[in-house]
């Protein structure tokens, strides 16, 4: 599929290889959950046609992180959140066929390999904003993805399967729930991720004995059944659990 030529991009190309390193840019797959659902935070550049993942170059004075963080930024609006690298990209030819109508020495049309981050953000605190190259930013359904550009699909499968993998030895929740949550919505949010049901029971105690929740005076309101209880996290136990890992998986 391709695209128009995005002048402002071509005017711009000689003025980005001074401020830029042309061959290394960062991939973000930003996941955020709501009623039950996984969605992923989805870009289209100008003129384009398919969708992307969040990103861009990185500068030749920053380091990764702050890197990362920018683009988010400029990209879709979001702040500082929980970011985890999970691979990298550098297949030759992986970004042909994308910039095939523009000229030759288009500085982004160079082969570049892309560092790939998975960030996690509450789905409810950001509403996403179209960069400067950029003309849609929107979270879209797992299970209702689009045509991606370039190799973006299999970084978003791959930044998944990183995802679930995590989640053995990692509290994931944090980012992605807001401040105070029930039981039942922390578990739909493992089921969600995990694509498989789990034991309530096994669950509830597996919970409370990583030690990573506090339990609030307090239920939600609202349901025709009991009110269930309210929990937040324990930050300080949290980031430690984060940083030493958990020792048994699901």
């Amino acid at each position: 599929m391709t695209i128009k030529i995005h002048q402002k991009l071509v005017d711009d190309s000689n003025k980005n290889k001074e401020l830029y390193l042309p061959s290394v840019s960062i991939d973000c797959t930003v996941f955020g959950f709501s009623e039950g659902i996984l969605k992923v935070l989805l870009i289209k550049i100008k003129q384009a046609k398919q969708w992307g993942l969040p990103g861009g170059y990185l500068k030749k004075d920053e380091d990764l992180h702050t890197a990362t963080q920018r683009i988010l930024k400029e990209r879709t609006g979001a702040g500082e959140i929980f970011l985890n690298h999970f691979n990298t990209y550098g297949d030759p030819y992986r970004s042909q066929e994308f910039f095939k109508d523009y000229p030759d020495d288009l500085w982004n049309k160079q082969r570049f390999i892309s560092i790939a981050y998975y960030a996690l953000i509450d789905f409810s605190t950001l509403t996403p904003t179209p960069g400067e190259y950029t003309k849609s930013a929107e979270w879209v359904d797992l299970n209702e993805l689009p045509e991606l550009m370039m190799d973006h699909g299999q970084i978003l499968q791959d930044a998944l399967i990183h995802l679930r993998r995590d989640l053995n030895y990692k509290p994931i929740g944090l980012n992605l729930l807001p401040h105070k949550f029930t039981m039942p919505e922390l578990q739909k949010l493992y089921e969600t991720l995990l694509d498989k049901k789990l034991n309530r029971g096994n669950f509830y105690r597996k919970m409370m004995r990583y030690g990573i929740l506090t339990k609030l005076n307090e239920t939600r309101k609202g349901g025709a059944h009991k009110a269930p209880d309210l929990y937040t996290f324990n930050q300080e136990v949290y980031e430690k659990t984060l940083k030493e890992g958990l020792q048994e998986s699901w």
